[in-house]
């Protein structure tokens, strides 16, 4: 199912993500999908926590070098995007961690 996309639905999920812990979970459930990941959805999300947090954290000038840093970034291949990755989001007050996964019993 796809999520209204109103401008009014947006400034909801904006002003939802501006919470730090709110954004870290919502990053988390697109880095989860296991079926049929969608890379244009995780770009999506990563710009809406940019839009979100960068208000707090960065001045305009540096949320546009943050997002011109986002598209290079996830133009890359290989182990260099994990890093940089972590990096980015490192710079919006937030951090990629590893969990052991949850054991499923059939």
């Amino acid at each position: 199912m796809k999520a209204p996309t109103s401008d009014s639905y947006h400034d909801y999920l904006i002003s939802r993500l501006r919470d730090p812990s709110y954004a870290a979970l919502y990053l988390e459930t697109h880095f989860e999908e296991e079926e049929d990941p969608d890379p244009g959805l995780l770009k999506l999300a990563l710009n809406d926590v940019l839009e979100a947090l960068s208000r707090s954290n960065l001045s305009p000038e540096q949320a546009e070098l943050h997002a011109q840093k986002l598209e290079k970034l996830l133009s890359q291949q290989g182990s260099d995007v994990i890093y940089g990755l972590s990096q980015w989001l490192s710079e919006l007050g937030l951090e990629l961690t590893v969990a052991v996964a949850e054991q499923q019993h059939e």
